[in-house]
């Protein structure tokens, strides 16, 4: 049986987040791995803290450690995290996160170099972070994150109404503010346009979001919910027909896979590593990013096109059955049994 530690936030259960590390550590220890996921801390000097005693804690039983690397604060974890593995001499996995990395490597290229140069290989979720990785000589192999794409139900909308959906933390990073402009500007021409943005409030953001709102007039048509668990936003999305990405830097959103698999036509800024997800008038719409006009403008063509909309929807469940998890087990099974 290998033993592996698993660093990064571990905090699906507090805050009703479903993660990737849920994901994947739930899949590895089906597979009979004897997984430790660190940390549950809230605090993130605790968090640091915690995953550090969990290196000097197991470092003598540990085969390897898998390590959520982000591009923002975070990145200094995946640091500390990597130089303390390599100290104590065990093989090291970066699970490559952060939409921003590339911008890491550039603008950190030494300690950027310390983490991935080292690493045992990096894995990458995306074809955006492959290339950029491989760019810059670094070993890295793309495995997808973990989605049952079979536990989806896919529903054939026989009407395009205007009902909006958005699934992202609240986070500058994720724009929302533009998705309350696109719905201000969309009710210009449909008064009855609604908009339901779910996630958790991570940066306090929520009191400024419902200003913008009322200061545009639109407060009676948002729809705050809050983090939701992934079952219960799943439910949510039958009720709504178009599902809107706003964010600003990207790679490859889990949240976008579920709504593809579940069919709900999405329209996205172009940003990051959306592109490489999504195939712009085929499987999806993608405009630029924090252009709300554009947005507005590829609405009101799906709401004029339920054909097209209809077939959008089925191309994008067609494009992320390859993410099933039975596609992506044996990939892990084979990189952490050699």
């Amino acid at each position: 049986m290998k033993n592996i530690l698993y660093i990064g936030n571990n905090l699906s259960q507090k805050s009703k987040y479903h993660s990737t590390m849920a994901s994947l550590s739930t899949m590895l220890t089906d597979e009979g791995f004897n997984v430790k996921c660190i940390s549950d801390k809230k605090n993130k000097f605790f968090r640091l803290l915690d995953m550090c005693l969990a290196i000097l804690k197991y470092r003598k039983t540990t085969h390897w450690v898998l390590i959520d690397t982000f591009s923002t604060s975070n990145f200094y974890y995946a640091l500390i995290i990597s130089q303390m593995a390599r100290l104590f001499s065990i093989p090291y996995i970066p699970i490559l996160h952060g939409g921003n990395l590339p911008k890491r490597l550039t603008e950190n290229p030494f300690l950027s170099k310390l983490i991935f140069k080292n690493a045992s290989i990096n894995v990458s979720p995306s074809i955006y972070l492959l290339e950029e990785f491989k760019k810059r000589k670094l070993e890295v192999t793309h495995i997808p994150n973990i989605i049952a794409i079979r536990e989806y139900t896919f529903k054939s909308r026989k009407s395009i109404r205007p009902n909006l959906l958005w699934v992202r933390a609240l986070d500058n990073t994720y724009n929302p503010q533009m998705a309350i402009k696109v719905l201000a500007l969309l009710k210009r021409a449909i008064p009855t346009c609604t908009l339901c943005m779910v996630g958790p409030d991570k940066s306090n953001l929520l009191p400024e979001l419902k200003k913008l709102a009322s200061d545009l007039n639109v407060s009676e048509s948002i729809t705050f919910t809050g983090v939701l668990p992934k079952e219960e936003w799943h439910q949510l999305s039958e009720k709504y027909d178009l599902f809107l990405n706003t964010t600003t830097v990207d790679n490859i959103p889990v949240s976008l896979i579920e709504a593809m698999a579940l069919g709900i036509p999405i329209i996205s800024t172009n940003v990051g590593g959306i592109p490489y997800l999504i195939s712009h008038g085929e499987d999806g719409i993608l405009v630029p990013s924090n252009h709300v006009e554009s947005m507005v403008l590829e609405i009101k063509k799906l709401l004029d096109n339920h054909l097209l909309a209809s077939k959008i929807a089925q191309k994008a469940r067609e494009k992320v059955n390859a993410y099933d998890s039975s596609f992506t087990k044996a990939k892990w099974i084979k990189l952490l049994t050699k």
